[in-house]
């Protein structure tokens, strides 16, 4: 049986030598490294070494009782939640490790959600039982409190598959079947653990153990339990298919797809199909840490890197899948690249786009008119980190400018946008109708021309050049989002409409209607979570609406308060700071991207970037007419009576 298991925690709550203690245990790893050592298995690059957090999700493989393990080690800071949340995708069962002193933290429940919401089964473990202040009952009511109610304490309630009455108590109320069964004829060892085993496959019971990972305590018996509560069903007599969930470049920038085979098989020498390419796999590595073993073939359960796919992104279904992951770990801020040295612009980007394959939250940005890279980023530790790896990578350094803010732009109301391109030798004409779409919906594309008015390539075209990237709003050159753009009609000429002359009318189109209608600007909010002493409730309340945040009525759970509500990012990032600080480390808060909303300040946002619609070369809302041998160009708000479609 082939299983991928996966560690997540919080940011210093053991999980790397929680890992570490694991793959010892089953003689994956000869001598157990340590953080603070330098020297753990999986913290596999200098900069892990450097920092002591882990920052690149890697792999482990154990057997253990006839199975294969495929450990995965998660990044536990918030900065790296995007790499997280890639390998989250992969895995049957996850592990999150919680510390038996600071317990449930803000990450912990950002952590649980994205679990729940893809449907992982859990595990809990409760470390650092050896250090003064440990808490395991506090913690598990902690656990049953913020996380989930169906949360069991199996340290001592399950051994060598036989369960104490607690446990047959607590399974019984969760499943009316076993309820019955336990009324009729009692405790059947074996119909209790298949029924155990079910449950948590099912997310209906969360087992937890305690220990001490670094103390080696609890870790053999989890094991143990673990491999009896686990069971995974892969076929490998199904046609192919697989997901990518990881991509690496090596010294001679070879690239490795990382794939989960979750049917059939792959070999070396087999052509593999995604996106309508077909491609020859060269080469499959299984990965133990850094080294990795060349092997012949892969099959369902398995971890695999392949060489050969050359374009195939992090998330995308190969062979039969064809569904791609979509990911809600998305960056909020914006940084330009500052490139030192005699290092040319298009070299680097050249470095940067290798590190947006890897990495496509970083959505490296080529800005041609000033020659700029701009990525996208989680925080100022991945800026950090970021600057490290280039140098140490690539040999040359960059600095990054303070991020900023990732706004957005949409419309309120429905326009009709209409773009004419016509300079002598060029012809084509665009109608376009434009609406506000539902929040968080991006660009959603619908097709109303009929073909004796545009030709479906033509027709194709438009779509392409909608579609093909992300475009200017009018307010501050921030991209257009949550729209709904209709092809209404168009228009072409035999003999003088080529090539990119459908980009240009498309384009005015799209720019014509937003003149027409009232543009909205859009900022990034958090969802949060805070939990503090009732005392504090009064001043937890004022800092959100002084953060322009709103909240929901707040619950209380004996002497503590639960807030819940959003706010904006750019008034409630550093938040988590002054929360630790003004409560001494006894109030927690969790935050997630919680979508784009209006934006608290949109004139003075305005104002500070500066953006001149009118200056902007890459856009015009102005048609371009042909007479006599003549272009001229009519400003949007004259052009409609001139256009040739009707």
């Amino acid at each position: 049986m082939k299983k991928t298991i996966g560690v997540l925690a919080h940011v210093d709550a053991g999980k790397t030598t929680f890992a570490e203690q694991l793959l010892y245990h089953t003689n994956s790893i000869k001598q157990r490294g340590r953080v603070d050592h330098r020297d753990a298995f999986l913290d596999c690059h200098e900069i892990e070494k450097e920092r002591g957090i882990t920052v690149f999700a890697e792999q482990g493989i154990m057997s253990y009782n006839g199975s294969t393990y495929y450990l995965i080690d998660t990044p536990g800071h918030v900065d790296f939640s995007p790499e997280m949340e890639r390998s989250v995708q992969v895995m049957d069962y996850a592990i999150v490790i919680v510390s038996a002193v600071e317990g449930v933290r803000g990450h912990t429940e950002t952590v649980w959600q994205l679990l729940r919401k893809h449907k992982v089964p859990t595990f809990f473990f409760i470390n650092k039982m050896d250090r003064t202040g440990a808490d395991v009952e506090k913690v598990l009511d902690e656990i049953r409190n913020d996380l989930t109610p169906h949360a069991c304490d199996v340290t001592t309630a399950f051994h060598k598959g036989e369960m104490r009455e607690e446990l047959i108590e607590f399974l019984a109320e969760r499943d009316e079947g076993l309820f019955d069964a336990y009324l009729e004829k009692g405790y059947e060892p074996d119909i209790w653990l298949n029924a155990m085993v079910r449950l948590v496959k099912e997310g209906k019971v969360f087992p937890c153990c305690s220990g001490s990972a670094l103390m080696d305590q609890g870790i053999s018996d989890f094991l143990e339990k673990m491999d009896r509560l686990t069971e995974t069903a892969y076929s490998v007599d199904s046609p192919f298919s697989a997901i990518v969930y990881k991509i690496r470049h090596d010294e001679q920038a070879v690239r490795t797809t990382f794939l989960k085979v979750l049917s059939g098989k792959i070999q070396v020498r087999d052509d593999i199909h995604y996106r309508g390419k077909m491609e020859k796999v060269t080469g499959l590595r299984k990965y133990n840490g850094r080294t990795y073993e060349q092997v012949n073939h892969a099959e369902a359960g398995d971890l695999i890197g392949v060489i050969g796919i050359t374009s195939a992104s992090v998330g995308e279904g190969i062979g039969s899948l064809l569904e791609n992951a979509r990911y809600e770990m998305i960056p909020a801020l914006k940084s330009k690249v500052k490139i030192g040295g005699a290092v040319h612009p298009r070299e680097a980007l050249k470095c940067f786009r290798m590190l947006g394959e890897e990495d496509p939250s970083l959505n490296v940005i080529w800005e041609e008119r000033h020659q700029e890279i701009h990525i996208h980023v989680m925080g100022m530790i991945q800026l950090e980190v970021l600057k490290k790896i280039i140098k140490d990578r690539f040999r040359f350094e960059v600095e990054f400018e303070e991020p900023t803010i990732l706004y957005k732009e949409s419309i309120a109301g429905t326009a009709f946008g209409y773009g004419h391109f016509e300079p002598l030798g060029h012809y084509a004409e665009v109608h376009l109708r434009l609406e506000p779409g539902e929040r968080g919906s991006g660009i959603v594309w619908e097709n109303e021309c009929h073909a004796n008015d545009l030709s479906i390539g033509n027709q194709n075209l438009v779509r392409h050049h909608l579609l093909e990237k992300e475009h200017s709003g009018l307010l501050t050159g921030s991209p257009l989002t949550d729209m709904k753009v209709t092809l209404l009609t168009g228009k072409a000429h035999n003999k003088h409409t080529s090539g990119g002359d459908f980009r240009e009318a498309t384009l005015r189109a799209l720019r014509q209607g937003l003149e027409k209608t009232e543009s909205i600007l859009l900022e990034p909010y958090y969802s949060f979570k805070i939990k503090v002493g009732l005392d504090q409730l009064g001043r937890v309340l004022s800092d959100i609406q002084s953060a322009h945040g709103t909240f929901d009525a707040p619950l209380t759970e004996g002497e503590k308060a639960v807030i819940t509500g959003k706010a904006p990012v750019s008034t409630f990032m550093a938040y988590s700071m002054e929360l630790a600080s003004f409560t001494q480390g006894t109030g927690t808060i969790s935050m997630k991207m919680g979508g784009y909303g209006s934006c608290h300040n949109p004139e003075e946002v305005k104002e500070r970037i500066g953006y001149d619609k009118n200056a902007d070369p890459d856009y015009s809302s102005s048609s371009i007419f042909c007479s006599k041998g003549q272009a001229y160009s009519v400003d949007w708000m004259h052009a409609d009576e001139q256009m040739h479609a009707k």
